[in-house]
């Protein structure tokens, strides 16, 4: 018996934000993800990261759900391009300055399938996520007022 797998998801097409980027937002976002990356590791039991080193599928399609735009890259790393510009919640994580050309871009990476069903086995914690962030940032907007 054939089994179709989940729908292939083109994650380098450009997807509409739920919130307006900029760099106030980047700040928020980049606090918020490094915080339940903490709590991914503790889950795990592993020792608390210090930078977001190995979170890059998780922080781009958090960044991709948030502020809408692509997910480049290759597999060493993955990023957003958000406007027009690249976008990366890892940009100062150790892992990412290891890398000879992190934002070389390879379209058929995605395709590939055992990188489509680990982007979707994702999906799940990072939509919690993105429903928190947005919740903690429209308490915050609605305090400054």
């Amino acid at each position: 018996m054939l089994r179709i797998g989940p729908k292939m998801i083109d994650w380098t097409v450009e997807r509409k934000a739920q919130l307006a980027y900029s760099y106030k937002h980047f700040a928020k976002a980049k606090v918020f993800v490094f915080r339940k990356w903490c709590e991914k590791a503790a889950e795990r039991r592993a020792p608390p990261p210090t930078d977001l080193s190995g979170s890059c599928k998780f922080g781009s399609l958090f960044m991709n759900q948030v502020f809408g735009g692509s997910i480049c890259g290759h597999y060493e790393h993955q990023y957003n391009i958000i406007g027009g510009r690249i976008v990366d919640l890892s940009h100062d994580a150790i892992d990412v300055g290891r890398i000879t050309n992190p934002y070389l871009h390879e379209p058929g990476f995605f395709a590939i399938p055992e990188k489509q069903a680990s982007l979707n086995g994702c999906l799940p914690r990072v939509e919690l996520w993105v429903t928190q962030f947005l919740e903690e940032i429209k308490g915050s907007e609605d305090q400054a007022r």
